[in-house]
C-alpha cells in the first residue's frame, strides 16, 4: 500500500480509502466489520464515512454507519486510522437530521458533537462539507443555472468559522469539503487568507473513467491552492465492474434504488462501460482493475475511495495496488473517451 500526505496536513493516507455507505443497509454489522478488518489488513488508514449515511438516506437508518464504524473503532488502535466523515448540507429533503440541516455554526457543531457520539471517539481526522450550501451541480446533474438557486443558507465563512471552533476544541484535526466547485474551492481559499479562517487540506468529489468532470478546472485549481482529491465513485455505482454489461439486473445499487440510475443512467454510457471492459480483458484485467488503476494513475488524486458489499469485491478492488497501466493502455482508454467523451457527465 502506498501513502500520501494530504496537503497542508501531518496525516499519511493510504491511496485506497474504504468508503462505508453500504454499512446498516447493503451490508450488516458484522460483515461490515469484515470490511474494516480486511481493509486494515491490506494497508488501508483511512476510513470515510457521513453521518447521513448509509444510503439511500432514510430516518430510519440515518446515523447506522458512523455506529457501526464507531462498534469497530473501539477494538482497533484509535491513532493507527484516520477517520473522516461529513456533515449533510441543506436542501436535500432529509428533514430528520436536525429539522433539515443546515451548515450554520449551530448545526455543524451539534452535526460534529453526534458523529463523536456514533464513533465512539473523542477527535475527526478530517470532518467535511458534504456539500455546498448553495445551487450547484451536483449527483447527477452537470450544467449551472443560476435559474435553479434557492434561497441561500449560511454563508461560507460562517461555516467554515464553526469548522475552525471545531479544530480550536481538538475535536476537529483538519477540514475539506465535497462535491465542490472551482468557484467554491477559491473562495475557501479566499476566505481563509483574508479572514483567518481554517485552511481546507481536501475535496472529495465524484471522478471515473465516465465522468470526468474533475478535469474541466477542478483539477488545475486543486493543484495551484494545494486542496487534494479524495474520489468518490470511481465504478461509478458498480457500472464500471462490467457486472451490468452482461446481467442488465444483476444485484447492486443501480438495480436495488431506482433513483440511483440519474446519474449514470445516460446515452453512451452503456457504450462507453462495455468498451472499457472489453479493453480490460483485452489487457488480462478485470474491468474493476482497469477502472481503479485508471484513477489511481492520475497524478491529482491523493486516495480514492472503494465502496462493496462483498469481501469478494473488496478483495478484488484492493488488488490494483499490484496493477500498474501501461502507456499502450492509458493510451487506449483514451482513445475511448475521444468516442465518448464522460457520458455519464
Amino acid at each position: 500500500m502506498d501513502y500520501r500526505t494530504l496537503p497542508g496536513t501531518d496525516l499519511a493516507v493510504s491511496t485506497l480509502c474504504l468508503g462505508t455507505m453500504t454499512f446498516g443497509e447493503q451490508n450488516s454489522e458484522a460483515e461490515a466489520h469484515a470490511q474494516l478488518d480486511l481493509a486494515r489488513d491490506s494497508g488501508i488508514n483511512l476510513i470515510d464515512t457521513a453521518e447521513m449515511y448509509p444510503v439511500p438516506a432514510r430516518a430510519g437508518t440515518q446515523g447506522a454507519t458512523e455506529r457501526i464504524v464507531g462498534s469497530w473503532l473501539q477494538h482497533q488502535s484509535r491513532e493507527e486510522i484516520i477517520l473522516a466523515t461529513k456533515v449533510a448540507g441543506p436542501n436535500r429533503g432529509m428533514d430528520w437530521i436536525r429539522g433539515g440541516p443546515q451548515l450554520n455554526r449551530e448545526q455543524i457543531i451539534a452535526a460534529c458533537d453526534a458523529s463523536l457520539l456514533r464513533l465512539k471517539t473523542d477527535y475527526i481526522d478530517l470532518y467535511q462539507l458534504h456539500w455546498p450550501a448553495r445551487h450547484v451541480p451536483m449527483f447527477g446533474q452537470t450544467y449551472y443555472d443560476p435559474a435553479n438557486e434557492y434561497e441561500h443558507g449560511p454563508a461560507l465563512a460562517e461555516s467554515l468559522a464553526a469548522l475552525g471552533e471545531l479544530v480550536q476544541a481538538g475535536k476537529v484535526r483538519h477540514i475539506g469539503v465535497s462535491n465542490e466547485t472551482p468557484w467554491g474551492v477559491m473562495e475557501c481559499k479566499r476566505l481563509a487568507r483574508e479572514q483567518g479562517l481554517p485552511v481546507i487540506s481536501t475535496i472529495q468529489n465524484v471522478y471515473n473513467l465516465i465522468n470526468r468532470g474533475f478535469e474541466h478546472g477542478l483539477n488545475e485549481v486543486c493543484h495551484r491552492e494545494n486542496v487534494g482529491l479524495l474520489v468518490y465513485s470511481p465504478l461509478a455505482f458498480g457500472l464500471l465492474s462490467g457486472k451490468y454489461v452482461s446481467n442488465p439486473q444483476a444485484d447492486g445499487r443501480m438495480t436495488r434504488f431506482a433513483n440511483f440510475g440519474v446519474r449514470y443512467l445516460k446515452p453512451h454510457v452503456n457504450e462507453a462501460v462495455a468498451a472499457y471492459a472489453a479493453l480490460a480483458q483485452e489487457y488480462d484485467l478485470t474491468p474493476a482493475q482497469l477502472a481503479l488503476g485508471w484513477v489511481q494513475s492520475r497524478w491529482f488524486v491523493c486516495s480514492t475511495i472503494l465502496g462493496a458489499t462483498t469481501l469478494e469485491q473488496l478483495q478484488e478492488n484492493l488488488s490494483v495496488g499490484d496493477v500498474t497501466l501501461s502507456d499502450e493502455l492509458l493510451a487506449a482508454i483514451e482513445a475511448i473517451h475521444r468516442r465518448c467523451p464522460s457520458p455519464a457527465l
